[in-house]
């Protein structure tokens, strides 16, 4: 048990700097076990600091999530991404898809016959291709970080969950070496999740997700365990 209480406070360390990546649901890989699936996940709108404006992006992703214990999992992605960043008072940056990547960790700490609830650290980095205009060099990064708890009750034909969240999401870029930080409006930073799992048998679902207040996204995703 103390050992397992250290592995928690080790994750808990490491997700410091976390304060809207997809937060996966309640159901996780046992033991030993993977899960797989393809992810698309849809940022509408989140506001940045100040007069900044939006921003919005769209990306798809590999998911690997393996389970370390029965309560612990470790979930991984990568993909492209694209970005968008929208100003009132200038031409819009679309910045197209390239790389894009995330980690995490989801701990339950409720196990019940129906009754789950998970703990969940998430983290996308999103590197869309440079734009050439105007004789400079534009190039952006979207940094995305969560904190979120999640419950859900299980009604056979499909898993609800529901929770809040801590999420930032940051705008990083450059124009030719000069290099700029525009955080997200710091007075959304709470939010709330809803979602489902939808199973089509033991071993495949689809996930489905919204993500309110903070952001506005939406994610789905098909998983297969094995």
């Amino acid at each position: 048990m103390k050992k397992n209480y250290l592995i928690i406070l080790f994750l808990v360390l490491i997700a410091r700097q976390a304060f809207a990546a997809p937060a996966y649901g309640t159901k996780m890989p046992e033991k030993g076990n993977f899960f797989i699936g393809g992810q698309t996940h849809i940022v509408q709108q989140r506001e940045l600091e100040k007069d900044n404006g939006k921003m919005s992006s769209s990306q798809n992703f590999f998911l690997i999530s393996y389970g370390v214990l029965d309560w612990l999992s470790l979930d991984l992605k990568g993909g492209a991404g694209n970005v968008q960043l929208h100003k009132t008072d200038s031409e819009d940056f679309n910045y197209h898809s390239f790389l894009a990547g995330g980690y995490g960790f989801r701990i339950k700490y409720l196990d019940q016959e129906k009754l789950k609830a998970v703990f969940g650290f998430q983290h996308i980095s999103d590197h869309p291709y440079t734009i050439d205009r105007d004789g400079k060099k534009y190039k952006a990064v979207l940094d995305d970080w969560q904190l979120s708890t999640l419950i859900s009750y299980d009604l056979h034909c499909i898993n609800p969950y529901a929770g809040v969240k801590l999420s930032t999401m940051n705008y990083i870029n450059w124009i030719d070496t000069e290099r700029n930080l525009v955080k997200s409006d710091s007075g959304k930073s709470v939010g709330l999740v809803a979602g489902m799992d939808i199973p089509f048998n033991k071993k495949i679902w689809l996930n489905v997700e919204g993500q309110f207040v903070d952001v506005k996204a939406i994610a789905a995703s098909i998983n297969f365990s094995f």
